[in-house]
C-alpha cells in the first residue's frame, strides 16, 4: 500500500511541478518563488483560479481531497526553491503552500460548516474573538544516552501533519536497552502553534439564532497575523478530531480548521488607501475658509439643521488632540456625546450616518449595551490556563447606544 501512496504524491508532486513551470522559467510562479527566496518567506500562496486554467482536473481534487496533495506541492515548491538558491533553506526545512482564489460553494461561513466539508478545503469567512498565545511545538526531539554516548531523534505528528500516521505524543527517557537519556533540548526543532476562535459576521447571522464559532488552528509563519476583531477569510482544511469520553471514544468529533492562508478583510479599515486623486481633493478642501461647516453639513445631508450636533459628532469621530500637563495631570482627546430631545428629532438617525462612515462602529440600545460585554472581557486560556483578553463587539471603535434603559437594581448584580 505504501508504494502506491509514494506513486500518488510522486505524481501528484509532478503535476504541481509542472504548474510552477509552466511557461519554463518565465512564469507568474517563478518569480512568485524568486521573490519569496528574496524576502526570506517560507510560504508560497497559489491562486485557485491559476490552477483551474493550468489543470482543471488537479483543482477539483486538491479541494475535495487537499490531504493528499498538501504535501506534494510543498515538496515541489520547495524543489523550485532550493534550485534557484541552494542556500535559502537549512538541512530539513521546507516552504509551505497556501491557496487563495475563488472556491465557488467551499466558500462558506461557519454556520455552513457541515460534515460534507470535512476532509475538504475550505474558505471560512467570519470574525476572530479569541487568539490563544503562541506556543512552541515539537516537530522533533534530539536525546543524548551518557553511557552509550550515542544520540538519538525521534519526530512527532499530530493531525495538523499532512503526512503519515500521528505518532504519541511522549517523550522517550530511556533508549531500548534501558539506559537513560538526555534531552538536548537545544537540537530539538519546534514550529510555532497558535489556536483560534473564529464566529460568524453578526451582520450575516439568522436573527435570533446564536452566532457559531469554529476552531482554527495556524501554525508557523501564520500565527499571529490577526488579532482578535479582525474580519478574516481563512483557508485550510476542515478536519474532525475524535472525542474522548470517560476512556471510550464518544460518536461526537470536534471539528477544527487546518489553516493554509489568513487574509484580512478589512485592511481598508486599518490603513486606507489613498488615490492621488483623493490627496489632491483634501488638500483643496483643507485651502477652504468653511472646512468645518462643509463637513458638518455633509454628515447625514439628509436631516435638516442641527448644525451644531452634526459639528460635534463630526469632532467626535475625528479626535483631538491629548494633553499631557507638566503636574501630570492626563487630558484625554476624545470626547463622548449625549444626545437629549424629544422623540422622532433625528437622534438616533444621526448615530446611524456615524454606523455608515466609522470603519469600526457598533449601534446597541439600552438593552443590548452591557458594559462589560460590549467591549472586552478576560477569560482563561483552555489549554494553559493563563488569562487572555476576548474581544467583544466592540473594540478600538465607535459605540452608538440609543435609548438608555433604567436598569432595575436586581439586574444590576
Amino acid at each position: 500500500a505504501m508504494d502506491v501512496n509514494e506513486e500518488a504524491m510522486a505524481a501528484n508532486k509532478r503535476a504541481f511541478l509542472d504548474f510552477l513551470d509552466q511557461d519554463v522559467g518565465k512564469g507568474v510562479y517563478m518569480q512568485a518563488v524568486r521573490d519569496m527566496v528574496q524576502s526570506k518567506r517560507h510560504r508560497l500562496t497559489i491562486g485557485m483560479d491559476d490552477l483551474r486554467n493550468h489543470n482543471l482536473d488537479l483543482a477539483r481534487r486538491v479541494i475535495r481531497s487537499p490531504g493528499e496533495f498538501m504535501q506534494p506541492a510543498s515538496d515541489a515548491v520547495t524543489e523550485v526553491a532550493r534550485n534557484l538558491d541552494p542556500k535559502f533553506l537549512k538541512e530539513g526545512e521546507r516552504v509551505l503552500v497556501g491557496f487563495t482564489g475563488p472556491f465557488g460553494f467551499h466558500r462558506v461561513t461557519p454556520r455552513d460548516l457541515m460534515s460534507s466539508f470535512i476532509g475538504t478545503m475550505v474558505c471560512v469567512e467570519g470574525i476572530v474573538t479569541k487568539c490563544s498565545l503562541v506556543r512552541p511545538k515539537v516537530v522533533k526531539s534530539v536525546h543524548y544516552c551518557p553511557a552509550t554516548a550515542a544520540f538519538m531523534s525521534r519526530e512527532y505528528r499530530d493531525i495538523t501533519s499532512f503526512v503519515g500516521l500521528p505518532t504519541g505524543s511522549v517523550y522517550p527517557t530511556r533508549d531500548e536497552n534501558g539506559n537513560l537519556l538526555v534531552t538536548e533540548y537545544g537540537m530539538c526543532q519546534y514550529k510555532d502553534h497558535q489556536t483560534l476562535s473564529m464566529q460568524e459576521v453578526p451582520e450575516n447571522a439568522a436573527p435570533g439564532q446564536l452566532p457559531r464559532t469554529v476552531d482554527v488552528i495556524v501554525e508557523d509563519d501564520l500565527v499571529d497575523c490577526c488579532k482578535p476583531g479582525d474580519r478574516v477569510s481563512i483557508v485550510g482544511l476542515y478536519k474532525a478530531l475524535p472525542g474522548k469520553s470517560k476512556g471510550s471514544v464518544s460518536g461526537v468529533f470536534r471539528t477544527v480548521l487546518i489553516a493554509n492562508n489568513v487574509s484580512l478583510l478589512n485592511k481598508e479599515a486599518n490603513a486606507p488607501v489613498y488615490t492621488r486623486e483623493d490627496l489632491k481633493r483634501m488638500k483643496e478642501i483643507s485651502r477652504r475658509n468653511d472646512t468645518f461647516d462643509l463637513l458638518g453639513n455633509s454628515l447625514a445631508p439628509s436631516i435638516y439643521g442641527h448644525i451644531w450636533i452634526k459639528k460635534a459628532v463630526v469632532l467626535l469621530m475625528l479626535g483631538g488632540v491629548e494633553k499631557n500637563l507638566k503636574n501630570g495631570t492626563h487630558l484625554r482627546g476624545d470626547i463622548n456625546m449625549m444626545m437629549v430631545g424629544d422623540p422622532s428629532v433625528a437622534k438616533s438617525q444621526l448615530l446611524r450616518a456615524v454606523m455608515n462612515i466609522a470603519p469600526l462602529a457598533i449601534s446597541t440600545t439600552g438593552r443590548g449595551s452591557s458594559g462589560v460585554g460590549l467591549t472586552a472581557a478576560v477569560t482563561s486560556d483552555q489549554e494553559t490556563g493563563k488569562l487572555l483578553k476576548v474581544v467583544h463587539t466592540l473594540m478600538f471603535g465607535f459605540c452608538t447606544s440609543s435609548n438608555q434603559m433604567p436598569v432595575s437594581r436586581g439586574k444590576k448584580a
